[in-house]
């Protein structure tokens, strides 16, 4: 229908909802383009549902479940445009660290009563289980990303959301390099820029929040960090955190111990 305004969704999957947080964080921004849409659903913020069908939805978090994997493909099939927003979304999240374990193990350690729990051996991201037309990583998002990505859906572009490295955010800061000038571990050289290189701005090591960028060397950054340092167990651990089932991280990670 002309002049219909598109509608957005927000959708949750295993998460701690600090992506979907980073969107409420935006008032202001969103006020400037909250007369171009239709927030149709979004728990988080309302309790209001416009059913039906989506032209965009945002998805935060991970699939852990049997139920989730079958919603997946719920929210894919009434969406047009589908967007995975965050960690857990985009690479499984932390909680991704059960991968490389025994589910049952952390089960028993954590509930008292584990035959009340349901869930998959795996977290895995959205796009294993269904089409995802743009990954916005972070852990959080970067809000301004956000809203540079809402943005462009409704101007029908691409976003732009530039693909390299946290070393250009901290050149374009003027930071020194922390690993280089103070020998400093650090994931920056191939990690995913969008933080605005926060960490080394204030004297530490990136943690790799936003997972890795394209075409990372994390073969050539992990021989440099143990010329610092790290041994095997310290390499292993740097890259299981947030992103650890990222491809980059998780291959790399694997190289240093199973």
């Amino acid at each position: 229908m002309a002049g219909k305004k598109p509608r957005l969704a927000v959708w949750k999957f295993a998460s701690c909802d600090g992506c979907q947080l980073s969107l409420l964080d935006c008032e202001d921004e969103l006020l400037a383009v909250s007369g171009a849409i239709d927030i149709a659903y979004f728990p988080e913020a309302t309790r209001g549902e416009i059913s039906g069908r989506y032209d965009v939805s945002l998805v935060e978090g991970s699939v852990t479940t049997a139920h989730d994997a079958k919603r997946i493909k719920d929210v894919r099939a009434r969406s047009r445009v589908l967007i995975t927003i965050g960690a857990c979304a985009t690479a499984g999240g932390i909680q991704a660290l059960r991968n490389f374990a025994d589910v049952k193990d952390y089960i028993c350690a954590v509930y008292a009563h584990p035959d009340y729990i349901d869930t998959l051996a795996t977290s895995t991201p959205i796009s294993d289980h269904v089409k995802v037309d743009f990954e916005l990583r972070g852990c959080p998002i970067n809000k301004k990303q956000l809203v540079e990505l809402v943005s462009a859906f409704i101007a029908r572009r691409r976003p732009v959301v530039p693909p390299h490295s946290v070393c250009i955010e901290c050149k374009l800061k003027g930071n020194v390099c922390v690993m280089v000038a103070q020998g400093t571990p650090c994931l920056g050289p191939v990690t995913h820029a969008g933080c605005g290189a926060l960490c080394p701005s204030y004297n530490r090591g990136c943690y790799g929040c936003f997972g890795p960028m394209e075409t990372p060397n994390t073969k050539a950054l992990s021989g440099e960090l143990a010329r610092h340092g790290m041994d095997a167990k310290a390499l292993k651990r740097v890259y299981g955190t947030f992103n650890v089932n990222a491809e980059a991280f998780r291959e790399e990670m694997k190289r240093h111990g199973s």
